[in-house]
C-alpha cells in the first residue's frame, strides 16, 4: 500500500512561512483602540457589567477588566514575574507544545485550502 500523500504543491512541515497574523484566518482575540476607548467609557457611563460587554465584543471578562482599570493589569504582570522569580510559576509544557502543533495543523489545514499562501524567503 502507497501511503505517499498525492498533492500538486508543497507543504512545509515548519509553519513559520505561513503568515495568518493580522488576516481573517488569525483567531486571537484582538480589539481596536477605538473600541477600548468605547468599552472604557461605556463602563464608566452606563450602567453596564463587564461581563455584559465582554459577550459583546467577544473577549473575556478579564481583558475587559484590564481595559476598566489598567492598575489591575500591571499588578497582575508584576504578580507573575514575582512568582516567576520565586520558582512559583509553573510552565506546562505539554500543554504549551499542543498548543504550538493545533496552531501549525491550523495554518497547514488553511495552506492546502488555498486561503492562505506561504510567505517568499
Amino acid at each position: 500500500m502507497d501511503h505517499k500523500r498525492k498533492t500538486d504543491f508543497t507543504m512545509p512541515y515548519k509553519s513559520s512561512g505561513i503568515i495568518i497574523s493580522g488576516t481573517q484566518y488569525d483567531r486571537r482575540q484582538k480589539l481596536t483602540p477605538f473600541q477600548k476607548a468605547e468599552i472604557f467609557h461605556r463602563y464608566m457611563t452606563e450602567a453596564v457589567s463587564q461581563r455584559q460587554l465582554a459577550r459583546e465584543y467577544g473577549v473575556s471578562r478579564r481583558l475587559i477588566t484590564f481595559i476598566v482599570n489598567p492598575e489591575s493589569e500591571e499588578r497582575n504582570k508584576e504578580l507573575l514575574r514575582e512568582n516567576k522569580a520565586k520558582g512559583l510559576y509553573k510552565y506546562d509544557r505539554k500543554k504549551h507544545t499542543e498548543n504550538i502543533r493545533n496552531h501549525r495543523r491550523y495554518k497547514q489545514r488553511l495552506f492546502q485550502e488555498g486561503k492562505i499562501i506561504l510567505k517568499d524567503g
